[in-house]
């Protein structure tokens, strides 16, 4: 388990002079940073250029986060894939070993990365029915208890861990193992079940977010997140919509670990709520308005099948890209202040940024500045801001609650017709996360375009993009011009040109 305190949300992050993150942490996702210095950096408001970006209207097509789909880059929004793994396909025999976990793992990702797309892995033993058991073939089927099945469990669960917690095409970890589809029912992991397999997961994925299936009542003590496999179904938005409220009421887990999960559309009272089918769920304002609320309510980062809808159908496309904007984070730069003209080798940075999404971003990814050549955009000098945790920029928080009305029908309560009010809203506003920085620079004298960027950890190179039209294809965002060694430097001029972050497609890790 990733080891944060989910109340320390940083409001204001303030770095010592000249301050660079330098070594490559451990882990290629969570970079230990050190704490937070209490030296302020002086600043002299009339010696810098501040502007406020462009706002960027559509959705983006950011990682982790957002539709969940095929892992071969076709569809519109998906960073992610939801891949099921069979216990028998990993290992048949205790003589299997961790070789052939990997050649498995490597077949059902394919070429993700290529696609800047990373993979939701859930291992399973059952499926439906009855001759859909995929136990090891020197294993009794459906023997939960014996002492045989806690020696193999654990090891498997130990060789995941070495397989997957520092592949950085692994997103997040879903628990799996018992129930049908691994969804934790049919039947339950039993207590004892539950603290075995939990502590097993909880060691062998400290750098990766482990979710259940019901995580506000199994699997306790272990801060894992939860994968909802009905998203706001008319008979479980109750008990498993509430369930989930309440656990994020009681101890705020959202922002520590992510909330996701699937939209099902076979079985109950489905076409009341989420609708008929992926394309009913996106295209109608009833069954999209609902699904959005119920997005921003329970802090969601991601969910699967509904990403299925008629990718030809106009409304379809317009509804699937409200929800790809709720899910998950959306970070606006609202303001950018800097040195416009660096003499004494030192550039002073600041930021004002808001979360607009309903989800942090859970993995520490780096944040850099960087100084591009203005006629071709190379970069010929780049720094990593030390001390800034993307983790830390929160979203809005108490969305407003649905209304409950009785129903004959199980589970006695249902969401009333629309949500509880006109105009949702959330409660307490994201709050605005300053950031403020000085560094050095070393490079050449000159007159240079500033930018900024979050990097995935896989590659260094960026990836994550703020909502601002300030934008350059390769995840850049371009904030104006800086002089080196001489006079100038201020906002871009107004020639500029920028790229449409939809359609860059030259992302990967």
């Amino acid at each position: 388990m990733i080891n944060r305190n989910p109340l320390a949300i940083t409001v204001a992050t303030l770095f010592c002079a000249g301050s660079i993150a330098s070594a490559q942490p451990p882990s290629p996702w969570i970079a230990q940073r050190p704490a937070v210095s209490a030296a302020q950096v002086q600043i002299n408001p009339t010696r810098l250029t501040r502007i406020q970006p462009g706002v960027y209207d559509h959705a983006l097509k950011n990682p982790l986060k957002g539709f969940t789909a095929d892992n071969d880059g076709s569809h519109d929004w998906a960073t992610l894939s939801h891949k099921y793994f069979r216990w028998n396909e990993l290992e048949n025999d205790v003589s299997d070993g961790l070789d052939r976990i990997l050649a498995v793992s490597n077949q059902k990702f394919g070429n993700a990365r290529s696609h800047n797309i990373k993979i939701i892995p859930r291992v399973y033993l059952h499926w439906a029915a009855d001759n859909e058991k995929y136990w090891p073939a020197d294993m009794v089927t459906d023997d939960y208890d014996s002492a045989q099945f806690q020696f193999r469990v654990t090891r498997l669960v130990e060789r995941l861990g070495q397989a997957w917690n520092h592949d950085p095409r692994v997103a997040f970890v879903e628990l799996g193992i018992f129930g049908k589809w691994g969804e934790h029912h049919s039947p339950d992991p039993t207590s004892t079940m539950q603290a075995l397999v939990g502590d097993a997961f909880e060691a062998a994925f400290p750098d990766k977010l482990v979710s259940v299936r019901h995580a506000w009542q199994d699997f306790q003590g272990h801060g894992f997140g939860e994968y909802w496999d009905s998203w706001a179904h008319q008979q479980q938005m109750w008990g498993h919509g509430g369930g989930t409220a309440s656990m994020n009421d009681a101890n705020q887990l959202y922002l520590s670990s992510y909330v996701g999960g699937e939209v099902a559309y076979n079985w109950g009272d489905w076409q009341v709520q989420p609708g008929e089918s992926p394309t009913d769920s996106v295209a109608d304002p009833f069954h999209r308005d609902f699904i959005e609320n119920s997005i921003r309510w329970l802090h969601c980062t991601q969910l699967r099948w509904i990403a299925e809808y008629d990718d030809s159908d106009a409304a379809a496309r317009a509804g699937a890209e409200v929800l790809q904007r709720a899910m998950g984070y959306r970070f606006t730069l609202d303001e950018v202040s800097f040195t416009p003209s660096v003499r004494n080798g030192q550039l002073v940075f600041g930021a004002s940024i808001t979360n607009e999404g309903s989800a942090p971003f859970y993995y520490d990814w780096p944040v850099q500045l960087a100084l591009h050549d203005p006629a071709t955009r190379a970069v010929v000098w780049s720094a990593e801001l030390a001390n800034v945790d993307v983790r830390d920029w929160a979203p809005g928080s108490e969305w407003t609650e649905p209304e409950w009305e009785p129903t004959s029908g199980w589970p006695g309560w249902v969401v009333a017709d629309g949500w509880s009010s006109a105009s949702p809203k959330w409660g307490v506003p994201a709050a605005a996360h300053r950031i403020q920085a000085k560094v050095p620079v070393a490079v050449a004298p000159g007159e240079y375009v500033l930018s900024l960027a979050v990097l995935d950890p896989a590659s260094m190179q960026p990836s994550l993009r703020f909502a601002t039209t300030n934008y350059w294809n390769g995840g850049w965002h371009p904030l104006g011009l800086v002089a080196v060694g001489q006079s100038g430097g201020g906002p871009l001029p107004p020639s500029t040109t920028f790229d449409d972050p939809m359609t860059d497609d030259s992302l990967q890790y």
